[in-house]
């Protein structure tokens, strides 16, 4: 199934249900390749964007990523009831599946005990631009589907704003408008 999102300016988002538990999404940013390759790899370049800490680029690295998305935008930016019991802060830890330079890397992310999905970003340059396509599968309920298309997309959404030399918009704003859209469209388990 595939749903259309658009942003602020009217651009078409792409996001397509690509089995019951995963998602792809592809956007289409301001490159060159190498530039925003950088903008996953080097911690203080994700944390505008994402989250900071480690990520060793090898397969088999270390994945360490600190989330705290009322950083991403203006001040006061709070999570909806729905989030608010991660409050500011949520951690990643995995490790690097693929890494491919400057084109290709994925990671295994632990939600828990016996409870991982698998997120994999595929770069494509596409002239000045880069098409990125980033894929999250195996994930363990429809409220985690749900929540990573919204999260995803805000979070792509506060990065073209970085590589384009714009002021991101709200990340809460964003997510709880998103969210409240991807609820509607994806179907029950």
């Amino acid at each position: 199934m595939t749903m259309l999102d658009q942003t602020p300016s009217g651009e078409t988002l792409l996001s397509e249900l690509i089995a019951k538990d995963a998602v792809r999404i592809e956007r289409l940013l301001p490159g060159p390749i190498e530039r925003l390759w950088n903008y996953w790899i080097d911690p203080d370049k994700r944390r505008t964007w994402f989250g900071a800490g480690e990520i060793e680029p090898r397969t088999g690295g270390r994945v360490g990523i600190l989330i705290r998305n009322a950083d991403l935008s203006d001040a006061g930016d709070l999570p909806p009831p729905k989030y608010a019991e991660h409050g500011n802060e949520n951690r990643i830890i995995g490790h690097v599946t693929v890494c491919e330079p400057p084109r290709l890397f994925g990671f295994r992310w632990q939600h828990g005990p016996d409870l991982e999905s698998d997120v994999r970003v595929e770069l494509e340059p596409r002239g000045d631009k880069v098409l990125l396509r980033l894929t999250h599968t195996r994930l363990p309920s429809r409220a985690a589907l749900v929540s990573v298309s919204a999260g995803w997309q805000t979070h792509l959404g506060i990065l073209e704003a970085h590589l384009a030399g714009e002021t991101p918009q709200s990340f809460w704003r964003t997510m709880t408008r998103l969210d409240a859209i991807y609820d509607q469209r994806i179907p029950p388990w």
